[in-house]
């Protein structure tokens, strides 16, 4: 492993590369972020966001573990980042049988050994060499005040409070948490341990509205350099001073940018009052989302049309060397008149023609050196193919619950779906939304009440976290199984935009998590149910294919049903709403 690392209040990445036997993944990326920059990592599942990240806090070998199976990787570069870096990864590190407390004292354990030092320092200024002995007490003492040694206890109490898990006890089990609730239990635990430099993998997920605020708000406020991934595009737009996207189709289009645009390789994009950001092998981009949205859609149309241009002018260059000399001498024979004056008027057309065939040939050797290349089709959703829907607007109810009760959980008098119900269910965490989903799908069993379902209906769900059993398994191959060869045939899993013809073959285990929600997708949309739910259906998904699967629900030739706490997602919503609360029962009215 050809990393190496340095130490130093800012975090910076210069020249790093990570490639494995079947891809590359890196190529000479650089980019930094001072102490209160906070740089959102943003491009399609699987560039290696969760990779770069997991390299930054040094877990090289986890990285590599991670990224790629039974493949060795080659990685190079130099990374400059704060000692006490921290990374909060997707995969909580947690083992079942530890409580709460013992997790938070944990995370306090170098605060604590930060105080000792402070403290010891102290009493060696009293004696021995009075310059080291205050050089000494100067370091501990500057260390401890960004560790905030003495608000340890408040800083706690606070950080739970904010992150809604504030009554959940220090004495529970991990066990007995939800997954959302571990989530933000290690979040919390993260920012209790007050690193100089926070690392942050999908910070958002299975945070509801009021945490997000409070996370926001204290990243807004951290001192040191701060770089999260994440698909939360109403997080990046308040949370990030810029963005680094490692889409690597974005390179071609940065050459045709402009200033006015973006960065290109080793250029920065300035930020209004902050210090610019630099990045080559990534592209980065000095503002919020919503401005990179549109910067990013300018830069693509003028890739594409500097494309097109260069096109038809490669085209008209080869028709035009293949005719120039005819054009030119048009082959006529010399004429009785002129051969006396051939050596003299001959050798000027033939000069002609010569000079004429070598400015097209050099301008089309030219242009086919250095022209730009295609821009690479983005991997979009496709739409959900139509498929056989035994029921439609007229046909009444497709699933009735009535005074339905799963104890500590769900309390909800009514709720109907019909067959283009589209349905979104909001709420804080706790309040029973995929209790719900899974109620609707019949993998959830209700103490009361009763749960009145249409003969023959078919019903999915999209699940929050996905979890294949053979990870040995390639996509085509679980595709294949679960749709059967001839519906596979029909509807190809290439045709559907959601999974890169490279990963087809791929272990589903070696796919990001992202790229394996992508494929649960997939699975779902290629035999369209009657009823299909949809839980946290934007976590993991990447940006682009998150606004491009909103747009295509919007015409799905079935019901709908869908939990989620995007903001984004929720503000543009034009379907029914229900708000669950937790521990009150919701009335049928509540439904909008």
């Amino acid at each position: 492993m050809a990393v190496s690392v340095i130490h130093s209040h800012h975090l910076r990445v210069d020249g790093l590369s990570v490639s494995y036997s079947d891809r590359r993944v890196f190529s000479d990326l650089g980019f930094a972020v001072s102490p209160g920059q906070r740089l959102g990592l943003i491009g399609e599942n699987g560039v290696g966001k969760s990779t770069l990240l997991r390299l930054i806090a040094g877990g090289f070998e986890r990285a590599d573990a991670a990224a790629s199976v039974g493949s060795e990787a080659a990685t190079s570069g130099r990374i400059t980042r704060p000692r006490r870096t921290a990374l909060l990864s997707q995969e909580l590190p947690f083992e079942p049988q530890e409580r709460i407390g013992e997790v938070l004292e944990a995370a306090l354990a170098e605060v604590r050994a930060i105080e000792r030092e402070l403290d010891a320092a102290a009493e060696a200024l009293g004696g021995g060499d009075s310059a080291v002995s205050a050089a000494r007490y100067s370091a501990a003492l500057d260390a401890a005040e960004r560790a905030e040694v003495w608000s340890a206890g408040a800083r706690r109490d606070e950080l739970l409070d904010g992150l809604g898990v504030a009554g959940l006890g220090l004495d529970r089990r991990i066990d007995e948490l939800s997954g959302g609730q571990r989530s933000r239990f290690a979040l919390a635990a993260l920012l209790l341990s007050a690193p100089d430099a926070l690392l942050l993998d999908e910070p958002t997920n299975h945070l509801d509205d009021a945490a997000a605020t409070f996370l926001e708000d204290r990243l807004r406020a951290w001192r040191g350099p701060v770089v999260f991934a994440s698909h939360d595009r109403a997080f990046l737009d308040r949370a990030a001073t810029g963005l680094l996207d490692l889409d690597p189709g974005r390179a071609g289009a940065l050459a045709l940018a402009g200033a006015g645009a973006g960065a290109g390789a080793g250029a920065g994009h300035e930020a209004s009052g902050e210090e610019a950001l630099a990045a080559s092998g990534g592209a980065v981009f000095g503002g919020g989302f919503s401005e990179f949205l549109e910067v990013k859609a300018e830069e693509r149309e003028r890739w594409l049309r500097q494309y097109d241009d260069e096109q038809e002018e490669l085209r008209r260059l080869r028709i035009g060397f293949a005719e120039t000399a005819r054009a030119v001498s048009h082959d006529a024979p010399i004429s009785d008149r002129n051969k006396m004056a051939f050596g003299r008027r001959g050798d000027r057309v033939e000069q002609q023609v010569s000079r004429r065939v070598r400015n097209a040939q050099l301008r089309l050797a030219t242009l086919e050196r250095e022209q730009v290349r295609k821009p690479p089709a983005p991997l979009v959703f496709a739409g959900i193919p139509s498929g056989s829907h035994a029921f439609d607007e007229e046909s009444g109810l497709l699933l009735h619950l009535s005074e339905v009760a799963v104890d500590g959980r769900l309390s909800l008098e009514a709720l109907q779906v019909a067959p283009l119900t589209r349905l979104l269910v909001t709420g804080a965490n706790g309040a029973g939304k995929s209790t719900l989903l899974n109620v609707l799908a019949g993998a959830q069993r209700v103490d009361r009440g009763v749960v009145h379902r249409r003969k023959g209906l078919r019903v999915q769900l999209l699940e929050q976290d996905v979890r294949f059993a053979e990870p040995d398994a390639t996509p085509r191959r679980l595709y294949e199984r679960v749709l059967g060869e001839r519906r596979a045939e029909q509807v190809p899993l290439s045709g559907l935009g959601l999974i890169a013809p490279r990963d087809e073959s791929r272990p589903v285990g070696a796919l990001s998590v992202g790229q394996q929600r992508r494929l649960a997708l997939a699975l779902v949309i290629a035999r369209p149910p009657h009823v299909f739910l949809l839980d946290e259906p934007t976590n993991h998904l990447s940006l682009g294919l998150a606004t491009d699967l909103e747009e295509a629900l919007g015409a799905y030739p079935g019901a709908v049903v869908i939990a989620s706490h995007d903001r984004w997602l929720r503000r543009r919503w034009s379907g029914g709403t229900l708000e669950l609360a937790a521990g009150s029962a919701v009335p049928a009215a509540a439904l909008r």
